[in-house]
């Protein structure tokens, strides 16, 4: 990862003092600051509710440091006091517009003082209903002013609760900001290979040639947790999986699975292209959704020696409820690449392994010579791992040594890790460092959005609306409920679990 002539900037994060800023956020930060990827002239003004000073900001930024990037921070110790040295804190209330009055003075003595120019980016780490509020406040006190630098917003999922809320908050987003100005994160697009999907596809003269409704049978797309809820039972009972990973994380991956190449590799040219993928995305119809969405909940079961909460036993979780912690949907593409080619997509909690990846079925040969030899069914695949030990491995048959010809299916893999010199970087790393260039690639724009809501919220609607539409249950440590392999209309086809070459955690 590399980016060239940074102009100085200051990075507020709002939120500073809550978990994702600890876990993700700074750590980021600091690693980009370790690789020499930052401006000369830098500072992170931390902005939370809680009242402390300097120093105290600078010690739990170190702890933080310390648990969370722990590796680094145990590797270069001298650099830790060299990072803090640009480290700040103010106290800002979100919802109290003169705090934002003394942030604006802050900032401008800070800038004054250190002699850096107020190319700012402002880090929304707040509760989603705090979006419009402290963009508002932004606004009042000018603090979206580019008379005296540039001034961008980087704004967490979700983005919106449903289709409506969406286009109401860009709406109130846009009152004080351009397009340009928003970047609209997805921790997903950021990791190395959903990026390398595209180079995977546009860089190789036999992948981008079949890459189509005449080679390809279906495509796979799975993202599973081997965890719960934990401690976010209030907010996941709000959510449920089909709005926290299917109506941003894995469509945004499909649309980069099955984008037409751009006519050149920047930023709206790539993202015109995702787009039109998520506007042909065919309706799912309120009488159609039983047929084409299968949706679940976890019930107690034994992981290793111990024995698991069912989903409405945990903490913030309404006894009753009936938010989804597993949904597999059948998705059709309605355009000329992609004509009747189903993808299928399932995500969920407590299952067997983390890991997210996509397989790419292809059609079989006309004319299967060896199959009654075969060991194995034969099935060409590709799979594109994305998480845990990204890779890329094809799936393809080949003769057994010996007498005759007997069928066996083989794979060559590839995996990221064999590039012993090279770093892969951390999701928000590249993002937060791609927001301080003005390189909004990997990040999702108002249409985007605005699609994907548009083809979730009929789904949510059905479920809400039609008590008929079940709610299937499934023991944790398990693959969701069986009924998720109906989606594929044929009883011997079944969702493919990891691929066994890749590890999985």
């Amino acid at each position: 990862m590399k980016k060239n002539n940074i102009e100085d900037q200051i990075l507020v994060i709002f939120g500073s003092n809550g978990d994702l800023a600890k876990r993700k956020l700074l750590p980021a930060v600091f690693q980009l600051f370790l690789d020499g990827l930052l401006a000369k002239n830098f500072i992170v003004i931390g902005a939370g509710s809680q009242e402390k000073d300097e120093l105290t900001n600078r010690h739990d930024v170190q702890e933080s440091l310390k648990v969370f990037a722990n590796k680094s921070y145990t590797e270069f110790p001298e650099k830790v006091n060299l990072f803090l040295e640009h480290v700040y804190y103010q106290k800002v209330n979100n919802q109290t517009e003169t705090d934002f009055e003394l942030l604006k003075n802050y900032i401008e003595n800070l800038s004054i003082k250190l002699d850096i120019k107020q190319n700012i980016v402002y880090y929304f780490s707040i509760p989603p209903f705090l979006y419009e509020v402290v963009a508002a406040n932004l606004v009042k006190q000018g603090l979206n002013n580019e008379e005296n630098g540039w001034k961008r917003i980087i704004v967490e999922k979700p983005f919106g609760y449903s289709y409506d809320s969406a286009i109401d908050l860009d709406k109130k987003l846009h009152a004080g900001f351009n397009e340009e100005q928003i970047y609209r994160i997805d921790h997903y697009l950021g990791k190395e290979t959903v990026q390398n999907i595209m180079v995977t596809r546009f860089s190789n003269g036999f992948f981008e040639p079949i890459w189509n409704r005449k080679y390809i049978d279906r495509v796979e797309i799975t993202s599973s947790e081997k965890i719960g809820v934990g401690n976010r039972g209030g907010y996941y009972d709000t959510s449920g999986a089909m709005r926290d990973m299917i109506q941003n994380h894995l469509l945004q991956v499909l649309a980069v699975v099955a984008m037409e190449p751009p006519a050149i590799f920047d930023s709206d040219s790539i993202r015109n292209e995702t787009v039109k993928v998520l506007q042909a995305i065919r309706p799912i119809k309120a009488a159609e959704v039983a047929q084409n969405v299968v949706r679940g909940q976890y019930i107690s079961g034994q992981v290793g020696d111990q024995i698991q909460n069912a989903y409405r036993q945990e903490s913030g979780v309404a006894p009753n409820s009936k938010t989804e912690t597993f949904v597999a949907l059948k998705i059709l593409i309605d355009n000329w690449r992609w004509g009747d080619v189903p993808f299928y997509i399932r995500t969920g909690k407590q299952l067997p392994e983390r890991v997210t990846e996509v397989v790419i079925h292809l059609k079989p040969a006309p004319h299967q010579l060896f199959k009654q030899l075969c060991l194995t069914e034969p099935n060409n695949m590709i799979i594109l791992r994305i998480f845990p030990d990204a890779g890329v491995a094809i799936d393809f048959g080949m003769k057994i040594p010996g007498a005759g010809f007997k069928v066996q299916n083989v794979n060559m893999a590839f995996h990221y890790s064999d590039l012993i010199d090279k770093k892969i970087s951390e999701a928000y790393e590249r993002l937060l460092l791609d927001s301080m260039v003005g390189d909004s690639t990997l990040y999702a724009r108002a249409d985007a959005v605005k699609a994907s809501w548009k083809f979730v919220d009929p789904i949510l609607q059905a479920w809400k609306n039609d008590p008929e539409i079940p709610l299937y249950f499934y023991e944790c440590n398990t693959w969701g409920p069986n009924e998720s392999n109906m989606l594929f209309g044929d009883k011997f086809i079944k969702w493919r679990e990891p691929f066994s070459k890749f590890k999985t955690e």
